[in-house]
């Protein structure tokens, strides 16, 4: 782990700036150290040589520290495939293998991409979890439409930054936890279910004896757990929704 881009992440344990549970389900975990990971790839024309694949506790990938000529290191993702010694590079003029970031304008439709940025400029934001990759499935004016994982297709502006290839790691969501204690060292607490609770606690809760939901499946504040669609039908961004994943 590369000392200078690292920072020791405070712990929250789930709790607000009152010491009120706020994020359920959360606390207790190991001391971990956040990786700075350089979302922009501003370093533009520039190949940068893969020094080595590791391990991030904060994120479900995998990251790759390289190494620039100038003698910068910086982390960024690692796709599936990338191996050590290999070059990265960014801009419109890179090569179309993976690891490369470049403009999404510059990217042939049907290649896989991942940490896709929202804004240009602002850095990846999108389909950044181990195994994810989202594909351009054709240009509209100044955007270009972009299928996610979810199976929404969205409009993306030209000038936004994509890399090349598939997020590695891509085993991730086999992982076999094996015991609860493997869990409570990553700072996951137990879930109970609504139907164990008492009425009080969860809308579920509360009946003689082992008793079902009795109602429409709801969240402990009463709303549609399931099914009921909650985006606001007037945001902003509506308009780059193309195809909604439903």
């Amino acid at each position: 782990m590369e000392k200078k881009l690292r920072r020791v992440i405070p712990k929250q344990s789930g709790r607000g700036a009152t010491g009120q549970i706020t994020t359920r389900h959360q606390g207790g975990r190991e001391k971990r150290f956040f990786r700075v990971i350089d979302w922009k790839r501003e370093k533009r024309d520039m190949p940068a040589v893969v020094e080595g694949i590791e391990y991030d506790p904060n994120r479900s990938a995998d990251i790759a520290l390289i190494l620039y000529p100038d003698g910068e290191r910086r982390y960024i993702l690692a796709p599936d495939g990338l191996k050590t010694g290999q070059l990265v590079s960014s801009g419109e003029a890179a090569p179309l293998t993976s690891g490369n970031a470049l403009p999404l304008r510059a990217i042939p439709v049907g290649t896989p991409i991942h940490a896709v940025e929202i804004h240009p400029g602002k850095g990846a934001q999108i389909v950044r979890g181990a195994g994810t990759a989202a594909t351009i499935v054709g240009f509209e004016d100044a955007f270009a439409l972009v299928r996610l994982p979810s199976g929404e297709v969205r409009r993306f502006a030209t000038e936004a930054l994509a890399t090349i290839g598939q997020v590695g790691n891509t085993e991730w969501k086999n992982t076999v936890w094996g015991k609860a204690g493997r869990r409570r060292h990553l700072g996951i607490r137990p879930t109970v279910r609504g139907t164990a609770q008492n009425p009080r606690s969860h809308p579920h809760g509360g009946g003689e004896g082992r008793s079902g939901e009795g109602m429409h499946p709801k969240t402990p504040w009463g709303k549609p757990a399931r099914g009921k669609r909650t985006r606001n039908k007037f945001k902003y961004s509506n308009y780059l929704v193309a195809q909604r994943r439903k």
